[in-house]
């Protein structure tokens, strides 16, 4: 059994670093804020490319998902395995090798000439990406007393937040100007001007009394048992049946899995020496309660990026590239939010009343969005609303990493700071997969009974000459993949009916097919109008039903952090020296 974790007091919180020069602190947080960037950007900027990877490498659309599963698999895995290797080894070694790593899978996802070759690599920039997001906000907790990190820490959030928006817009461009392969291969002079910056002022930050007994290697195996399986049922599962529906013997089984994975891993490590995630840190309730606070809001956190576009490209009527526009607003009060609430931390000294806060802004802001969208909503309306949202949503990221490490001795940083992001990634696992559930419900329960009553009294014939001339208006989600056009659809129908009235005009009784011709062509086109109203009904309800549920899921967010310690944030400058 692991050494007990006491709380930390004041003597044990005491910086174990000496006091650093200011070119090491700058270049240290820009090679760090880089690294974090190219993890970031990484999520997003390879969403926009990957229309044309799948047509440049014929991907079987079975296959398309795993670009982005193998991607948050081998990422999250390995978020508590880097955690502990930054407390080892040091956080100097870890970034470093965390950036090779991540720079080695992105050129080969580059050169990658098969499907399953990038699938592969993708995997590869996965197990890099995990140490760059663990190991550079350990950084800040080295460089910072505890009442300072919140301004830093709000720097790494700003990142994160402006990646949302830069990603899709750098990733068309380099996509149109030079190709898919550079999406990869724009990683590279990044990195290297990283590496540069750790390498030429970067202390080497491993704090002196971590035991160097060796990586919890029975443990890293049973994290990957219980978390692998997890994330590939929540990432792979669909509504509707199938071979991965949720009620499949596929999906059920990778759940059965996982829950034999995690009783394994928490048996091991209860009984590990040097375990990968002290399981005695969670009788810290200062550090439960932060990591479960992180967990449930990490579950809302992605409902702006991944549902609202679907909005405004169904209803609104805009392009993909304007919709990814409309979520500026958004990333904008996010990063306003990152950085205003660790400016505040640092000159206060206290994060709890400012979670609290937060919390209740982002529950208006899911309120507003949830019970106000409407058809004919523009998208200078939902973009001021998504403001709230991002303000709300932006102290998660500072508040509750800076409140998690406050809680252990510095020896612990990283372990700590790991939990804290492997919560945060697993929660928004499943909150996109909750949520995801929760639209395709409403919007296929919607579309079923609003499409039989869009186009009721039409003959069979004309329904299946509507259903065929309007592609994507199935109740099995075919409207999230491909938009209805209500113009070129009767442009279409009138391109058929035209061609039946010249067809009849040769035969018997011209002017009286004509006439029915003309009345089945009104009905049709009347039809495709309640199509398409209906259709913008289904997505307004599937869309307003995530941002209710989402109240909900802030609301316990809310019931969580009402219940965290509030331990003092000291402002110390008497730190015992490096190893």
């Amino acid at each position: 059994m692991a050494p007990s974790a006491a709380p930390a007091t004041a003597d044990a919180l005491t910086a174990a670093f000496p006091t650093f020069s200011r070119s090491q602190k700058v270049f240290t947080m820009l090679g760090g804020l880089l690294g974090v960037l190219l993890a970031a950007l990484d999520q997003t900027i390879v969403a926009t490319a990957g229309p044309a990877i799948q047509a440049d490498l014929h991907i079987p659309a079975s296959l398309y998902p795993w670009l982005t599963t193998s991607y948050l698999v081998a990422s999250t895995m390995m978020v508590p395995i880097w955690g502990k290797l930054a407390d080892l080894l040091g956080r100097r070694t870890v970034l470093v090798s965390g950036i090779l790593v991540f720079l080695a899978g992105s050129f080969l996802c580059g050169v990658a000439r098969s499907t399953l070759a990038l699938i592969l690599f993708r995997a590869v920039q996965g197990l890099g990406s995990a140490a760059l997001f663990t190991a550079a906000l350990a950084v800040v907790a080295d460089l910072f007393e505890p009442r300072e990190r919140g301004k830093y820490q709000g720097l790494f959030g700003a990142v994160f937040g402006l990646s949302s928006v830069v990603g899709p817009l750098a990733g068309g461009f380099i996509t149109d100007q030079l190709g898919w392969h550079w999406v990869f291969f724009i990683n590279l002079p990044v990195g290297a001007v990283a590496l540069a910056l750790i390498f030429l002022r970067m202390p080497k930050l491993r704090p002196r009394g971590v035991e160097q007994r060796g990586l919890d290697v029975p443990g890293a195996v049973a994290l990957a048992l219980a978390v692998v399986p997890l994330l590939l049922a929540l990432s792979l599962g669909r509504t509707g049946g199938g071979p991965w529906g949720w009620g499949s013997w596929r999906v059920l089984g990778l759940f059965a899995l996982a829950a034999v994975g995690t009783a394994l891993f928490v048996f091991v490590e209860s009984r590990a020496k040097e375990p990968l995630l002290d399981l005695e840190l969670f009788r810290m309730r200062a550090f439960s309660t932060g990591n479960a606070a992180v967990f449930v809001i990490g579950a809302v956190f992605l409902s702006g990026v991944v549902f609202l576009p679907l909005f405004m490209v169904n209803v609104v009527g805009l392009s993909a590239t304007a919709s990814g526009l409309t979520i500026m607003p958004l990333t904008l009060g996010v990063v306003a939010g990152n950085v205003l609430s660790g400016l505040l931390v640092s000159r206060l000294g206290r994060y709890k009343v400012l979670m609290l806060g937060s919390l209740v802004l982002l529950m208006v802001g899911f309120t507003v969005m949830g019970f106000t969208l409407t058809p004919e909503s523009t998208q200078a309306e939902v973009t001021a609303k998504m403001v709230l949202v991002g303000l709300g949503l932006g102290p998660s990221i500072p508040l509750y990493t800076q409140a998690i490490q406050n809680t252990v001795t510095p020896q612990r940083i990283g372990v700590a700071t790991s939990a804290a992001t492997f919560f945060r990634q697993l929660g928004m696992t499943m909150g996109v997969a909750l949520l995801g559930t929760v639209f395709a419900a409403t919007l296929s329960g919607t579309l079923e009974s609003g499409l039989s009553r869009a186009t009721e009294g039409l003959p069979e014939s004309l329904r299946a000459q509507v259903a065929v001339a309007s592609p994507g208006t199935s109740a099995e989600g075919g409207p999230a993949g491909e938009v209805f056009q209500p113009r070129e659809v009767k442009e279409r129908l009138r391109a058929e009916f035209e061609a039946e009235r010249l067809r009849v005009e040769a035969g018997p009784d011209a002017t009286g097919a004509r006439a029915r011709l003309e009345a089945e062509e009104r009905r049709a086109l009347e039809s495709v109008d309640r199509v398409d109203l209906t259709l913008k009904e289904a997505f307004t309800r599937g869309v307003s039903a995530v941002y209710r549920v989402a109240i909900l899921i802030a609301l316990l967010a809310l019931a969580v952090t009402f219940f965290l310690p509030e331990l003092p944030l000291r402002r110390r400058h008497d730190p015992a020296p490096m190893e």
